[in-house]
């Protein structure tokens, strides 16, 4: 089996090479137009040529029809293989290669195998023999005749001998295993764990399916049994209901006959039969008169019953309005003693303030007053060294003190500088102190204001609560009086 015949239209854009011996390259024809390459060795055919004449888009013609480097292509990419040059566009362009199959390689049964790929901007489609056909088909065929996907080192492309001597040796093990096939035993044997898995998850599913169905076999013998047993007892009811039927025709049929022979032998007994008859509609007339009367009393009775009926939904009403009162006064109760709970929890804690403040305010009185004291003492020491400094001044004579008025103001001036910030400051102890002293009066004012205000509202809580308890009693005594009305 080799290639005998190449024939190109529209693909691509290059130069036509022959392969010959030597070779040679006609630059002036172009694969815009169907060309065919002819003849191929069935040995080893090469192919030259000069740079950009072609070469690598003649070894991807071949690739585009025998090779998965050029499957599941957009748009775009389909119309970078279109040839692209002067004139009309190309809208297709084929691939067509005929193998020699002389040696039965592919399992046609004829000499020939003609491949063609065919592909435009919106098609991709396979030919064999000049018939259509699928990829999968085709991919079949080359695959029964060697040209494996899982092996594709049946086409080299350039670049592709130098990788594979600079390869290391764990990338040389991979694609031993790859030209061996062992990638297809590893994808076959992955797939076909993947398949078993899934029919033992189907298995799995077959035996609860299995299951079920005989858990509804059994119940459905069951029924069976069940419907067996219904159909025997419903066969004998219905034998019971024929002669029961059978033997009132015939009870019927005798009273008939009775009816009859007393009918015929009932001329004689005529004058009785009318006294009886007028006799039995006196007695009729009164029982009617009596029912009449009788269903008077019932619909007196019917009134009775709807007034009755009424005051029962009213006393119903009423006693539900009752227990909900009742049950309202409850809640208030417990809102009531709630608050008076919170009242008494903030009354301590006001409590606990004040004795704090008190606590504080006796704190404080005793250094208020030694502050007080202080002040005294030193005011008075102030009006004794006043006093003192007026006899010296008396003694010693302004003159020999002083050489000049303006000496002794400056002399007095400082002194009294000097006297200012003890002064201020004994001030502003004082100042604080009647501040802090004001401030616990006030606090202890407002404290005992809202002690007094908080027992008002405890005693005026007590008394609700005595009110609320009274209305609650007077509720029960009310509800209880209707219960008994009702019964």
């Amino acid at each position: 089996m080799y290639i005998k015949q190449i024939i190109i239209q529209g693909f691509k854009r290059f130069s036509v090479l022959h392969p010959a011996s030597p070779p040679h390259a006609d630059e002036s024809d172009s694969y815009k137009d169907q060309t065919v390459i002819e003849p191929f060795s069935p040995r080893h055919n090469v192919i030259v040529g000069r740079n950009g004449s072609g070469k690598s888009n003649f070894f991807a013609a071949i690739r585009f029809v025998l090779s998965d480097a050029y499957t599941q292509m957009g748009r775009e990419e389909r119309g970078a293989l279109l040839h692209e040059g002067a004139g009309a566009a190309v809208m297709s362009a084929f691939v067509e290669i005929i193998f020699d199959n002389s040696d039965d390689r592919f399992p046609t049964g004829k000499p020939e195998l003609i491949l063609r790929r065919t592909i435009g901007m919106k098609k991709d489609e396979y030919s064999l023999d000049r018939k259509n056909a699928t990829k999968s088909d085709v991919m079949n065929l080359l695959e029964s005749a060697g040209f494996s996907r899982s092996n594709p080192y049946y086409i080299v492309p350039q670049g592709r001998v130098t990788a594979l001597t600079n390869m290391k040796d764990n990338e040389r093990l991979i694609l031993l295993k790859e030209v061996a096939g062992t990638q297809v035993y590893e994808a076959r044997r992955t797939e076909s764990l993947k398949i078993m898995t899934e029919t033992n998850n189907k298995r799995e599913k077959i035996d609860e399916l299995l299951d079920y169905i005989k858990e509804r076999l059994t119940e459905l013998e069951e029924e069976k049994e069940e419907l067996k047993d219904y159909q025997e007892k419903d066969k004998d009811r219905r034998c019971l209901q024929y002669t029961i039927d059978h033997r009132e025709q015939l009870a019927i049929a005798n009273e008939l006959d009775n009816l009859e022979e007393q009918r015929q032998t009932g001329a004689e007994d005529t004058g009785d039969s009318e006294e009886r008859f007028r006799q039995g509609d006196k007695e009729l007339t009164a029982i009617q008169a009596e029912i009449n009367g009788l269903k008077q009393q019932v619909e007196f009775l019917k009134v009775d019953k709807r007034q009755l009926e009424t005051e029962r939904k009213d006393n119903a009403r009423l006693k539900a309005k009752t227990e909900l009162d009742v049950k309202n006064l409850t809640s208030n109760q417990s809102a009531a003693q709630q608050a008076r709970s919170s009242y008494q929890a903030d009354l301590e804690s006001l409590e606990q303030s004040i004795q704090q403040h008190q606590n504080e305010l006796a704190e404080i009185t005793p250094q208020y007053h030694s502050k007080l004291q202080e002040e005294s003492t030193l005011k008075g020491e102030l009006d004794s060294a006043e006093g003192t400094r007026q006899r010296l001044y008396a003694k010693q004579g302004r003159n020999a003190r002083f050489r000049n008025k303006r000496e002794r103001d400056d002399w007095l001036r400082a002194e009294i500088n000097n006297g200012y910030p003890q002064l201020a400051k004994v001030k502003a102890v004082r100042v604080q102190t009647a501040e802090d002293i004001a401030d616990l009066e006030s606090d202890i004012a407002e404290t005992e204001t809202a002690i007094a205000s908080l027992r008002e509202q405890l005693d005026g809580r007590g008394s609700n609560n005595e009110a609320i308890q009274a209305q609650i009693q007077e509720a029960k005594f009310e509800r209880d009086r209707l219960s008994d009305e009702r019964k």
